[in-house]
């Protein structure tokens, strides 16, 4: 887990227009949290949760997957100095096998509103279930193209998801991690026939059990 926590007066003042429509102002900090790697066949799944400094705006918040690798990167360093507090989680492969990935998202989720260091009044989640936390939450669908604080978690979930499967590539060149990042990419698929499974690898996984000969 990385955790850093920015300068400025906590707070969050509606991170979108569409968030205001959405639940009446807090009276304290607003957290939002998303994750990222649900649908990749190895590697853990990522989350992040971020309280957003609105002294300190960012712009060019929005949903990771609609943003290039550069720019994401650019506002994943931004969001780590300026937020007023942002952390990340995981839960691993053997996690997700033992939990299935639903509840291993959510374990991921929970355990980054907990690293955070600054307690949040009120946790906006996107997508349409939410974890097990001591605050009142709020699941968003598409939430991560609507409310910017969602926006940041989704960006910082994703290049910390990204760099992992780079150094996945550097122990298994033989997958091609770096490239499709773990999906179940035609390359990926070929690669698992003919290698077989490495230890990233999420064995409950179908494409994963098949190699296994659908002992996992």
């Amino acid at each position: 887990m990385a955790e850093r926590r920015g300068p400025g007066p906590h707070g969050a003042r509606g991170a979108s227009l569409q968030f205001e429509l959405i639940l009446p102002a807090a009276p304290g900090p607003v957290c939002g949290v998303d994750e990222a790697g649900r649908g990749p066949l190895a590697g853990p799944v990522y989350a992040a949760a971020v309280i957003l400094d609105v002294a300190a705006p960012i712009a060019g918040l929005r949903d990771s997957k609609a943003l290039s690798a550069a720019r994401r990167e650019a506002l994943a360093l931004q969001i780590r100095e300026r937020a007023h507090t942002w952390a990340i989680a995981c839960a691993s492969a053997a996690e997700i096998d033992e939990l299935n990935i639903l509840q291993a998202t959510l374990l991921a989720m929970r355990r980054a509103v907990d690293g955070l260091r600054l307690r949040p009044h009120r946790v906006l989640v996107d997508g349409n279930r939410l974890p097990v936390l001591p605050m009142p939450a709020q699941a968003i669908v598409q939430g991560d193209a609507k409310v910017q604080a969602i926006s940041a978690a989704s960006i910082l979930a994703k290049v910390h998801r990204d760099r992992l499967c780079v150094a996945l590539h550097e122990c298994h060149p033989q997958y091609g991690f770096d490239g499709h990042k773990g999906y179940p990419t035609a390359a990926h698929l070929a690669a698992l026939r003919k290698h077989g499974a490495c230890e990233a690898h999420r064995r409950s996984f179908a494409p994963v059990r098949a190699v296994l000969g659908g002992s996992a």
